[in-house]
C-alpha cells in the first residue's frame, strides 16, 4: 500500500483523546483501517478532510499536541513542502501520533511563531532506493514469468501512482545486457543453492515437532497464500455422467498397442476443458489491472504430486491437439518430475510454468469435490473428485426400472468474478459437463 483515503474522522479539531481512540478511518484499495491513537492528547489541527482525495505515504494529516492550550499556536498552519520532515516544535509540545513527543522546554510567549510541527501520518512511508520496491502484485508475478527475477533487482521506472512499478512498466521493460547479466548470474547460485541442499531434520518441541520447509513449498504457499487474499474467488458445481466417456475411452485404448500408454480418464476431461474453452473464450483470459487479455491458446497447468513434489506441468496448446498427444505429453511431464525428484533430470520451477488455466484431480484420494485456488493471473481452476457408482432416477421411458446406476463425478469450477461473472462460469461448466457427457463432441 503507497497511498489512502480518509473515510471518516472520528474527532473533531480541538477535541482530547484518550490512548486506544479510533482518531479517523482510513480506506485503501483492500480494506479499510482504523487510525488508533498510542496516547493522551489533543487534535490541534486536521491537514487532510475526509472525502476520496488520495493521500500518500508519508504525508500529515493531522497534528496532534499534549494540551488544550497548545491548540491555538496552530489554528492558522498551512503545510508547507517538506513539513514533515521539519524538526518539531519547541512551543505546545506537538507530536507525532505514532511516536512518543519529546521532553517539552518551557512554553514560549503565544504570539510566537510556532516553528513546522512533526505531524501524524496516514501511513508509514515507502522504503527509499535499496529498499522494499512498491509494486502491483501482477508486477511481480510477471516479472518472474518473464525471467526478470525479483524487481528489486531491476531498474524499471514505475508509471503507477506515486511511482508504483505496475504490470505494463514489467512488459515494457528491455533489461540492458550488461546490467541484466551481473544479477542474474549473482542470483542464479544463490536460488540453486537451497533448492539442492538437503532440508534440516526436524526440530521436536514441548509437545509438538516443527518440520523445515524447502524453498519450493515456502514459495508454492507464498503464490496461493496471494492469490486467495486478492482474487475474488466464487466456486461452482456440477455432476457429470461419465458412462460414454468411458465407453469411448475402452474404445481407444483397445486400438492402441500393448506397448502404448493407455488414455485415461484424466486425459479426456482435460480435453473436454479445453473444448469448453473453445465454446466459451472468455474464460480463457487473465486480469492485467486495466483490461482483460483473452488468450487464443489453451494451455492447461496440470497439478500432479503433493507437499514439497507438487507441481503443475504446463500441457501447451490443449484445443489444438488428440487425445493421445495430450496424454503423452501428460505422461512426459509426470516422468520428468518423478526423474527431478530423484536427481536424475533437472528440476522445474517451483510450481511450473504458467499457462492459462489449472486442473487437478483429487479422485485417487477418494475426495468428492474441492474448490480449488485460483493462480494469478489465471481466471478459472477446475477441481475433479472422486469416480462414483451413483444411484439415480431413471430417464429412460421404455425402461421398467425406476431407478438406474450411473458413474459419475463431481467437478468444481473456481472463477475470478472480475473477469469471469456467474453467468460466463455457468455457461463454461455447462459446456464442459456437455462435452463430458457426449465425447464425441471432442472431435469437433
Amino acid at each position: 500500500m503507497e497511498a489512502g483515503t480518509i473515510a471518516k474522522w472520528n474527532k473533531n479539531e480541538g477535541e482530547p483523546f484518550a490512548a486506544g481512540d479510533i482518531l479517523c478511518e482510513i480506506e485503501t484499495d483492500k480494506a479499510t483501517v482504523d487510525f488508533e491513537a498510542q496516547d493522551d492528547g489533543v487534535i490541534a489541527k486536521i491537514l487532510a478532510d475526509a472525502g476520496p482525495t488520495e493521500i500518500s505515504c508519508g504525508e500529515p494529516i493531522m497534528i496532534t499536541v499534549e494540551e488544550e492550550d497548545g491548540v491555538d499556536a496552530f489554528k492558522d498552519y498551512v503545510v508547507e513542502m517538506g513539513a514533515s520532515s521539519a524538526p518539531p516544535p519547541e512551543p505546545a509540545a506537538a507530536s507525532a501520533a505514532e511516536t512518543p513527543a519529546p521532553t517539552p522546554e518551557p512554553a514560549a510567549a503565544p504570539a510566537a511563531p510556532a516553528p513546522a510541527p512533526t505531524p501524524a501520518a496516514a501511513v508509514p512511508p515507502p522504503a527509499g532506493e535499496g529498499g522494499r520496491v512498491v509494486a502491483s502484485p501482477l508486477a511481480h508475478t510477471l516479472a518472474k514469468e518473464l525471467g526478470h527475477g525479483p524487481l528489486s533487482a531491476l531498474h524499471i521506472t514505475g508509471t503507477g501512482p506515486n511511482g508504483r512499478i505496475i504490470a505494463a512498466d514489467v512488459r515494457e521493460y528491455v533489461p540492458p545486457a550488461v546490467m541484466e547479466a551481473a544479477p542474474a548470474a549473482a542470483e542464479a547460485p544463490a536460488a540453486a543453492a537451497p533448492a539442492g541442499a538437503p532440508l534440516p531434520p526436524p526440530i521436536p518441541g514441548d509437545g509438538y515437532t516443527d518440520y523445515p520447509l524447502s524453498p519450493a513449498a515456502m514459495e508454492i504457499a507464498s503464490q496461493l497464500a496471494h492469490s486467495k487474499q486478492n482474487v475474488p474467488h466464487y466456486y461452482l458445481t456440477v455432476d457429470i455422467t461419465l458412462d460414454s466417456l468411458l465407453d469411448l475411452r475402452s474404445t481407444l485404448n483397445s486400438s492402441l498397442g500393448e506397448e502404448e500408454a493407455g488414455i485415461s480418464v484424466n486425459d479426456l476431461l482435460i480435453k473436454a476443458a479445453a473444448s469448453a474453452m473453445k465454446a466459451v473464450p472468455s474464460a480463457n483470459a487473465s486480469w492485467m489491472e486495466s483490461s482483460v487479455r483473452v488468450y487464443d491458446s489453451v494451455d492447461v497447468n496440470v497439478v500432479v504430486g503433493s507437499g514439497d513434489a507438487l507441481y503443475a506441468p504446463v500441457v501447451r496448446n490443449i484445443g489444438g491437439r488428440g487425445v493421445k498427444a495430450i496424454s503423452d505429453e501428460v505422461n512426459a511431464a509426470v516422468s520428468a518430475i518423478e526423474d527431478a525428484e530423484e536427481g536424475v533430470g533437472p528440476a522445474g520451477d517451483a510450481f511450473g510454468p504458467m499457462g492459462t488455466f489449472t486442473i487437478m484431480n483429487l479422485g485417487m484420494y477418494g475426495v468428492k469435490s474441492c474448490a480449488p485456488i485460483i493462480r494469478e493471473p489465471q481466471a478459472c481452476a477446475l477441481a475433479l473428485g472422486a469416480i462414483e457408482n451413483r444411484i439415480v432416477p431413471n430417464d429412460d421411458p421404455d425402461s421398467e426400472e425406476i431407478y438406474k446406476q450411473v458413474t459419475m463425478v463431481t467437478a468444481t469450477l473456481s472463477c475470478d468474478h472480475r473477469v469471469v461473472d456467474g453467468a460466463v462460469g455457468a455457461q463454461w461448466l455447462g459446456a464442459f459437463k456437455s462435452h463430458a457427457e457426449n465425447p464425441a463432441t471432442l472431435l469437433l
